[in-house]
């Protein structure tokens, strides 16, 4: 089995279980969310009690606190690509006299990136106080299916606004919660979902940017070698004519460390698109990945353990108010006046 070959398994089995994970999160119980389980319990008859209680804390502090580790994970991957992009491909691609725009665009979508990545992390995502609580229930309207009026937050004792959830990490209420960000530290609310959106679509942008440059150099270093249209001689000395299989060990031989970023960045590039192409998806039909979620898992249940039995509600998103103004809506949250005007 040549290179080429065993590369592409390995690239195909990692988009396979990323998407695996993907459809299977949003599902309460899922095929996947009960092998863990399963696996799990057996695990738990070989591991040694004190080990158990030991991993259970490290992954609850990991998922369940805030902490600043995916932060600097976040940063260091960063640090990295770009210190690979600058001391390799960056050189060598302004040896070949490329141009200047096309080698410094990843650094400006750099800088972008980094600037949506501080004013998200450090934004108010909306919380939910007892101060303004009473005017936030005025901004939405409740759907009666996902959200129910005159229901008090345990935690905070105030009165939950439609479209509103208290977020166990922060250990707050927020108005309009999407979800918890670990890798900006923070919750993704009515105040910062705009800035995050910019956040996702930069950060695509950069990836996509280096990806790009960077195969563009390989291109252009098997078309200056020639070995594109040659032919290469095998262990035996018998000729053959190049593939794209030799030509992928030839750069990995050659470019190591370049031609495995560029492998890095480009399944980057493919899983953050996903995730921008739904959370577009989301903006335009104005949903949150929480009420998302929620929408799939009420599907599943013909009505609500306060309603009648006899009664089955549908869910329906009340909130969509056509393309333009749901998106506009992201980057400009509705108030209370607002609402009174309409």
């Amino acid at each position: 089995m040549d290179f080429l070959t065993l590369f592409l398994i390995y690239l195909c089995f990692v988009l396979a279980v990323t998407a695996l994970l993907c459809l299977c999160s949003g599902r309460k119980e899922s095929f996947l969310a009960r092998s863990v389980n399963r696996a799990s319990q057996v695990l738990s008859l070989l591991i040694p009690t004190q080990l158990q209680r030991v991993t259970h804390r490290a992954l609850h502090r990991l998922f369940h606190t805030r902490s600043c580790l995916f932060v600097v994970l976040h940063i260091a991957l960063q640090a990295a690509v770009f210190g690979e992009y600058t001391w390799e491909v960056f050189v060598y691609c302004w040896e070949l006299q490329f141009h200047v725009l096309l080698l410094l665009l990843p650094y400006l979508l750099l800088a972008g990136n980094v600037g949506c990545f501080l004013l998200c992390s450090r934004a108010n995502p909306g919380i939910v106080t007892k101060s303004n609580a009473a005017s936030l229930v005025k901004v939405y309207a409740y759907d009666g299916v996902l959200f129910q009026r005159g229901l008090v937050c345990p935690t905070c004792t105030v009165e939950k606004p439609a479209r509103s959830k208290h977020c166990s990490v922060c250990r707050t209420c927020v108005h309009r919660f999407d979800h918890h960000c670990v890798w900006v530290n923070n919750c993704i609310g009515a105040s910062n979902a705009g800035v995050f959106l910019l956040y996702l679509l930069s950060l695509t942008a950069t990836a996509g940017a280096v990806a790009a440059v960077t195969a563009a150099f390989l291109i252009q270093v098997l078309l200056l070698s020639n070995i594109m249209h040659g032919t290469y001689l095998d262990a035996q000395g018998q000729e053959h004519a190049v593939e794209i299989s030799f030509l992928v060990q030839h750069l990995f031989l050659t470019f190591p460390r370049i031609v495995f970023m560029l492998g890095f960045v480009i399944l980057l590039t493919l899983v953050l698109g996903g995730y921008c192409s739904f959370s577009l998806y989301l903006a335009l039909t104005n949903q949150t990945t929480n009420e998302w979620c929620k929408s799939r898992r009420f599907g599943g249940s013909s009505h609500l353990p306060s309603q009648p039995h006899n009664r089955p509600l549908v869910y329906k998103n009340i909130y969509s108010k056509g393309i333009w103004r749901n998106l506009k809506e992201i980057f400009n949250p509705p108030t209370v006046l607002e609402r009174k005007k309409k």
